[in-house]
Order: structure tokens, then C-alpha cells, then sequence
């Protein structure tokens, strides 16, 4: 029989606080007979006054309406889910998953913003963490206690001495002024009756602290350092009681004497305050705080999951530099902070500074530019030992130099004295491949940890040096490969929102979002290309891989303002050539201190990218129902992708930038609608790649397409060349070189194993490993072939003397999988075709063959 999920509430991991009063419904289906389907749901919801079912005619299963009355706050319902098959016969009802709304409305909330009012330089980066507090009593049994709180700064709660929630760096980022995330907390058990206290510690973090390079931006969105919470307790009388932050409360400084993303943390232990945050706690010499102001209407609950730690490091080595320091190994460079477990005297100081790369056996930290990235921990002497990590910054790091260790660093390094704690958005993995080659596989891990480290809350170029802000290009090129790898979409849905709040009225889309103050270049903000085009694509690409049309609703006046204000920058003529543009960035070829000066036109780039994101508009109107819409921007598509062949295609097929990204951006924007002139480009592209001997000659514009640019048109094995390749510059180039991430440039190491002596030489940036989608699509060869993977593609493409590959693929319908072996000139194929959806199957020189759901073998031969 047909076993049905407990639902998912939209695309929350935990539907916990959630901020959808109606929110939508998918579930997976398994078990299921061949050929079976759905015919229709019943979906139940119980809630405190009754249960209701209802029945549905429908085979969806993916984001499905909301089918009771909207949810008020605060409410908390159970959802189960049966389906119906052609048959007629009903399956078991799902198990029940439990969601609960968090405060709605603005009038929900009695909360202001509190926090201590020091003398302090508002322009000094050694401002000091405070902490809050207020005594309460609890009078009767309870039967519900939430916690629901945010912060100007960030924040880290405790009740009763026990710190709340897993989540950190909360509430994370967002364009404050319009959008300031809360969390909501189950802090029932932590209550007791009688005396009770709550408190909370306060950091500068993204909100007044350092942001920006060249000396960067201090207070950004506020000079206050404030916590704003409600603590909501219903006893089993029906009361309930509302402890807001108010005037009531108490502050004082706190041990961390300092604290910056960028620079990071110093705590003096002997400063700390024991118990301060349990009843017993005598707060009678602590100050008052101070009342701010936040317009309630700007508090949203999460569309996705906080930032958490997820994973523990320990050190592989421990190294000594030619100058006598002390250097941790971690063996995987990585984002996170460290923990140490440290017994020595009171007032002795241990010293923490991370890097990611060594040269000539130091600690190599000019590519952090002007962050600190150094943790200071002065011990309080307790005799039974200390254990500490900083609680509000986080590092870019594979290396920490130890300075300062009281105790034996080799014994207590390999007795787990000093851990590296990896945090990142805690994203549910989605997508895995694996195949013959280790460098290929190596290569793939790289994509995986760089993309973790770069999705701390926002999607950033780097973890590591003074930026780490939210490059809107960096992202776009990205987006397909995070969409396969990890499910971004509640993540990147809320991003999407602040992107929309910091656009320009006109329709100019920042190259960062939030947007920060710069200098320079970046100010003011102008229209670009590839970067703006965020507004467009990224919808798009999470429409395509999750099925979401509410993103596309969400975003389509965002999108279409963006396309309106190329248009107006175009003109008549439909070409985007004037103006400043930052084009194939990071082009191999491009000088060190001049990363858009590439072999491609950056007005072809622009002009391209115009009539991608027209089409992209013109899509989402078409499934929106806009027709109109839809009329005007495939019309504009047309007008411009004419333009573009006029411009920059010559009559013998070539382009008047005669590189591999002008080809590949060509080819995959189907700009080139003349199947002769699509034939030239794809050979054309090939005959590059072979005269620069494979070696990569594209930047953050084409790397993503060029793979895919020869595929489609036949050139499988010159990808492979291009994929395989080892010397400099190339993907497996940086492997060979030790990398465990994805580097910013393709030379970031030299051959001669210098850093490269650009300014910008990050270790830890995404944009680049954009080709493990084409491994997971072409290579192990499974993509959607409709929105959310209703309809699936399987079409391996073997090649580069690869014996085997695999992908495996959690869509929104349940686990697709594929797996490939070449044994005795035959390819074996194994598939796994998740119930809901349908597939076509594509081997080398065999007939598409249509299949239905469940498990599938194939074993032909490779053609001649």
C-alpha cells in the first residue's frame, strides 16, 4: 500500500515560529504499485477547537494550498495527509507533523528594545558586549512557555542559567531598516515554579559593527546595542502572561571586551559574572536600561533555517613555523570559530589568529586584508579547568596560531583540548554525486565546503577577509549548483525579499544585498550586469528546482523593474553597451589588480544577459498568467537577442570577442536560434578550449555555462579536457594544489606556491566550483526536466575515461537517483524514479525510453 510522509509546511526544516498564515503543504510518497498514481488528497488538520478533512481532486503534491481557514498566532495545529489512487483505494493517513504560527501582527507584539547605555567611541571597533536580565515568578502550572526574540546586534537568550535555542549569530542579516528576522523558542521545560530569570548577551555583529573594506563602516544600521524579546507563558488556568522587554530590566557589561565579525573576540573570564542569569543572581548594582524603538511591522518571522553549528574539526597536525609559533592543522579550511578546553593561571592569555594558506611555514594573513580575525581568551585560573568559544564572530580558516597555551599544546590538541566548530546555515543536503576520478570527487567536496562556508545566514563571496557581504552576482551563477546541493529554497526566498527592499526605485539592483556603504567604484550604486540579474534568475532557478511558483509571484515586480531599467539604459538600438560593468570577472587573463578586464566584450556580456533576464520575465508571467506580460517581455527577448547577433556575431559564425565565454554565453542563452550558427559556435568553443590546451579561459560570467555550452552542442569530450586538466589555470589545477575549498582565483596559489599577490585572494569563494551542477546533470546525468523534478532527465554522458558515476538527488517528490558503471564496453545504468513523477531516460545512442516511478536497470552498448 501507498505509504504517505508527514507533510512539510512550506520549506521549513522545523515549522516552528513560522510566519505563513496559510502556508503550503508537499508530501513524498512511497511504496507504491507500478503505474500507480495520485488521484486526490485528504488533508487534516486538527486544532485546538476540532478536526477538519478535506478532500482534494488533484495528483499534487508539491506546495499545495492551504486548505482551512488562515492560522491566527500563536497557534499551533497538527497536519495528516492521505491520498487517493486511480484505483479508487485510500492509503493510511501520513504521520502527523505539528507546525505552530509565530506573532503575525504588529499588535502582537509589546516588546521594545532594551539594552545598557555606555560611554563608549561609536566609531571604535573595541566596543564591549552587554547583557540584560530581569527576575520573574512563576505562579501555577504551565502548560506552554515561548520565547520570541530578535536583537539590534546579535543576542544569545538564557533562562534560569541555561542558554536557549542551538541557533547562532541570530538574527542574522537582513535589510534591518524594513525586515528584522525573530526566532521563536519552546522554552517550557527550562521554566520552574517559583523565582525564575531571563537573560541576554549582546554583540555588535552585522548591525554596528565593522562592515566594509578600506577602513570599512562602523554603525551601520544603528549606533544601539538592544534586545527585544517576549516571553509568553499560559498556565493550564488559561492565562497568559506577556514578560516583554521594557523598562524593568537590568544591564551590565559583559566579559567579552570586544567582539566584530571581522575582527573577532576578546573575553577577560576573570570579568564574567556567575549565575547572572539565574533567579538566586543579586542584580542590585546593575544599571537600568535603556527604552529604543522598533517599528513592529518590520519584525518577520525565518522563511529558512538560522545559522547552527554543525560539525566538529579536530586538528590533524600540530606545526611548528620557522619562527618557534605554534600552528594548528585543521587539514579542511573552513568557517567556524574555535573551542578550547584550557586549565592554567588567572590573567594568563591565550591567543587564537586563523588563516587559510601557510607560506614558507607561517601563517599567511594578508589576504584577510584589514581583518583582525584573532580571538583572545584570558583565563579566570579555575582550577577544574575552562572551556570557551567566541560567541559572535566567526573566521575563514584552515591554520590558528596558538599563542599563549599554558599547558602541553601537542597532548592537549590530540586530547580534543581545541576543536574547530563548523557553522553555516544548517540547509538540509539535497544533492551527492561520486565517480572514478578521486580529483573530480575531490573537486566536488571543495564546491560543497566553500558553499557552506559562504552561506552564513546571506549567500557572501568569502568567509574570511573585511567584506563577506552578499554579492548578487556571486550568487546568480551560483544558484543552480546550491539549488542542487542543498536545499536553499526558504533561504534564499527571504534573501530574495531583501534584495527587493534594497533595490533602487528605479530598478537598479545592488551588487550586494544588504547593501553597505562603499567607496570608490560601488558608490553610487549602478546597474550591472550578471549581478543585477539576481533579480530575474534566482527566482527562476528556484521555480525550476523546487517547484515554487510562489517565489516567481513574490519577486516577478522586482524582476520585471529590473528588466525595465535595462531597458531604459539599453535604448532602442536594444544594446547594453555603455556604462560600467564588471563583466567576465576574474577572467584568468585579467591582471591582478584588474579582475574585469577580460577577453570578452563586457557590452556583449550586458547585452546577453538583457535579453536572458528578458526571457526569464517573460517565463515567469507565462506561468504566473500574466499573458500580457508575458507577450511583452518575449517580444522584448526577441528584439534583443536580434541585436545581439547583429552586434557581435560575424557572418562567418565567429564573435567579435572571439573567447570561450562570448561562445558559451551565446550558446546557453540560446541566443543563436540558426542551427548552422549554433553548430559553428559549439565548434568554434571547442577549438579554444584544445588551443588554450584545455586550460580554463573564462571568469565568473562563463565558467558556469561553458561545460554546458559544449555538451549541447556536442563537444562532451572537450568538456571533459576542459574538466580534467591540472595545470594552471583550471578546476582540478587548485585540487593538485591542496585546495579543500573553491578558490576566489584561478591562481590564488601560484605554481610556484606563492599567494597570488592580488588584494583580492580569497580561499573561500563559491562562484567558481558553479560546475559541479554540470557534474551532477551531464556527467552522472540527472536533472529536472520540469519545475521541482515532477519530471526528471536522465541522461548520462560518460566520458574522460570515467569507468563510473552517481548521483543522488532528494527533490521535492522524494529520493532520484543515478548510477553508472562501463564494464566490458557496456553501460550499466541503475535508476531510482521517485513516486509523483516520470522520467526519460537518454543514453549515447539509444532512443529517449519513458519511465514510470520505482527502481530501473539498463545495460546497452557504448556506441561505436
Amino acid at each position: 500500500m501507498t505509504t504517505v510522509s508527514a507533510p512539510r509546511i512550506e520549506h521549513h526544516r522545523d515549522p516552528f515560529g513560522i510566519g505563513e498564515p496559510r502556508p503550503r503543504l508537499s508530501w513524498t510518497l512511497s511504496d507504491a504499485p507500478a503505474d500507480w498514481q495520485q488521484h486526490a488528497y485528504a488533508i487534516t488538520v486538527v486544532r485546538i477547537d476540532g478536526e477538519e478533512t478535506f478532500d482534494v481532486a488533484s495528483s499534487e503534491q508539491v506546495l499545495v494550498p492551504w486548505p482551512s481557514r488562515a492560522l491566527e498566532s500563536r497557534e499551533r495545529v497538527a497536519v495528516r495527509v492521505a491520498v487517493q489512487g486511480d484505483d479508487g483505494d485510500w492509503s493510511d493517513p501520513s504521520p502527523a507533523t505539528w507546525l505552530e504560527t509565530g506573532l503575525l501582527h504588529a499588535e502582537d507584539w509589546s516588546a521594545r528594545p532594551i539594552g545598557l547605555e555606555l560611554d563608549e567611541d561609536p566609531e571604535s571597533d573595541a566596543r564591549r558586549a552587554t547583557l540584560v536580565r530581569r527576575g520573574f515568578r512563576i505562579d501555577g502550572q504551565i502548560v506552554r512557555a515561548r520565547l520570541y526574540a530578535t536583537a539590534h546586534g546579535l543576542y544569545d537568550a538564557e533562562i534560569n542559567g541555561v542558554r536557549v535555542g542551538s541557533d547562532t549569530l541570530s538574527p542574522g542579516w537582513t535589510v534591518y531598516r524594513e525586515r528584522l528576522r525573530y526566532y521563536t523558542y519552546d522554552v517550557t521545560g527550562l521554566l520552574r515554579d517559583g523565582e525564575n530569570a531571563i537573560g541576554a548577551w549582546l554583540g555588535d555583529g552585522w548591525y554596528r559593527g565593522r562592515l566594509g573594506w578600506r577602513g570599512g563602516h562602523r554603525n551601520v544600521f544603528g549606533q544601539d546595542l538592544s534586545f527585544l524579546a517576549q516571553l509568553e507563558i499560559t498556565y493550564a488556568d488559561g492565562r497568559r502572561v506577556t514578560l516583554a522587554t521594557d523598562d524593568t530590566w537590568k544591564a551590565a557589561p559583559s566579559p567579552i571586551l570586544r567582539s566584530g565579525i571581522y575582527d573577532g573576540e576578546d573575553h577577560d573570564a576573570r570579568q564574567e559574572v556567575p549565575g547572572w542569569s539565574t533567579p538566586a543572581f543579586d542584580d542590585g548594582d546593575w544599571a537600568p536600561v535603556a527604552v529604543r524603538e522598533r517599528d513592529p511591522h518590520t519584525l518577520v518571522a525565518p522563511t529558512g533555517p538560522p545559522v547552527r553549528v554543525t560539525e566538529d574539526v579536530a586538528p590533524i597536525a600540530v606545526l611548528t613555523s620557522p619562527r618557534g609559533a605554534r600552528i594548528l592543522d585543521f587539514g579542511q579550511n573552513l568557517v567556524g570559530r574555535v573551542r578550547i578546553r584550557v586549565t592554567g593561571p588567572r590573567g594568563a592569555t591565550v591567543t587564537l589568529r586563523t588563516a587559510e594558506v601557510l607560506q614558507e611555514g607561517e601563517i599567511f594573513t594578508r589576504p584577510l586584508r584589514s581583518a583582525r580575525s584573532t580571538d583572545h581568551y584570558t583565563l579566570a585560573g579555575r582550577a577544574d579547568g575552562e572551556e570557551w568559544e567566541p560567541r559572535f564572530t566567526f573566521h575563514g580558516f584552515r591554520y590558528v596560531e596558538v599563542d599563549g597555551w599554558p599547558g602541553d599544546l601537542d597532548a592537549d590538541a590530540a586530547a580534543g583540548a581545541l576543536t574547530a566548530r563548523v557553522l553555516h546555515t544548517d540547509l538540509e543536503r539535497t544533492g551527492w554525486f561520486a565517480c572514478s576520478d578521486p580529483l573530480v570527487e575531490q573537486l566536488h567536496r571543495n564546491v560543497v565546503w566553500g558553499m557552506r562556508g559562504n552561506f552564513v545566514d546571506i549567500p557572501t563571496d568569502c568567509p574570511q577577509r573585511d567584506e563577506r557581504v552578499g554579492w548578487t552576482g556571486d550568487i546568480q551563477v551560483f544558484g543552480p549548483t546550491a539549488s542542487t546541493l542543498f536545499d536553499v529554497s526558504g533561504m534564499l526566498t527571504g534573501w530574495l525579499r531583501d534584495v527587493e527592499a534594497d533595490q533602487l526605485p528605479d530598478g537598479t539592483v545592488p551588487w550586494f544585498v544588504p547593501v553597505i556603504p562603499t567607496h570608490k567604484v560601488w558608490d553610487p550604486i549602478r546597474p550591472g550586469a550578471a549581478w543585477g540579474d539576481v533579480a530575474t534568475l534566482l527566482p527562476w532557478t528556484i521555480y525550476q528546482r523546487f517547484g515554487d511558483t510562489g517565489v516567481l509571484a513574490a519577486q516577478f515586480e522586482s524582476a520585471r523593474r529590473w528588466v525595465d531599467k535595462v531597458e531604459s539604459v539599453a535604448g532602442p538600438d536594444r544594446l547594453w553597451n555603455e556604462g560600467f560593468q564588471l563583466g567576465d570577472w576574474l577572467d584568468p587573463a585579467a591582471p591582478p589588480q584588474d579582475p574585469g578586464d577580460a577577453r570578452t566584450d563586457r557590452y556583449l556580456v550586458a547585452t546577453a544577459y538583457f535579453a536572458r533576464s528578458a526571457r526569464a520575465v517573460a517565463d515567469m508571467a507565462r506561468v504566473l498568467g500574466r499573458s500580457a506580460d508575458a507577450a511583452h517581455y518575449a517580444a522584448l527577448a526577441d528584439e534583443v537577442a536580434a541585436a545581439f547577433r547583429v552586434a557581435y556575431v560575424k557572418p562567418d559564425g565567429t564573435m567579435t570577442s572571439d573567447a570561450q565565454t562570448a561562445y558559451a554565453l551565446a550558446i546557453v542563452f540560446d541566443l543563436l536560434p540558426d542551427a548552422a550558427q549554433r553548430t559553428k559556435a559549439g565548434a568554434r568553443l571547442a577549438e579554444l578550449v584544445h588551443a588554450d590546451g584545455n586550460r580554463i579561459a573564462t571568469g565568473f560570467v562563463g565558467t558556469p555555462l561553458v561545460c554546458d555550452a559544449l555538451t549541447l552542442t556536442g563537444h562532451t569530450d572537450a568538456a571533459y579536457d576542459l574538466l580534467q586538466e591540472r595545470e594552471c589555470p583550471s578546476w582540478l589545477y587548485q585540487v593538485v594544489q591542496g585546495a579543500t575549498t573553491i578558490w576566489e582565483r584561478w591562481d590564488a596559489l601560484l605554481p610556484d606556491g606563492s599567494v597570488n599577490p592580488g588584494t583580492m585572494t580569497s580561499f573561500n569563494h563559491y562562484a567558481l566550483g558553479a560546475v559541479a551542477d554540470w557534474l551532477h546533470r551531464s556527467v552522472a546525468g540527472l536533472a529536472p526536466a520540469e519545475p521541482g523534478y515532477r519530471r526528471i532527465r536522465f541522461a548520462p554522458r560518460p566520458g574522460g575515461g570515467l569507468t563510473q558515476a552517481s548521483a543522488t538527488q532528494r527533490t521535492p517528490y522524494g529520493e532520484a537517483s543515478i548510477s553508472w558503471r562501463i564494464e566490458h564496453d557496456r553501460l550499466h545504468v541503475d535508476l531510482v524514479v521517485p513516486v509523483g513523477t516520470t522520467a526519460e531516460l537518454d543514453l549515447p545512442g539509444w532512443a529517449v525510453e519513458e519511465l514510470g516511478h520505482g527502481s530501473h536497470a539498463r545495460s546497452v552498448p557504448l556506441p561505436g
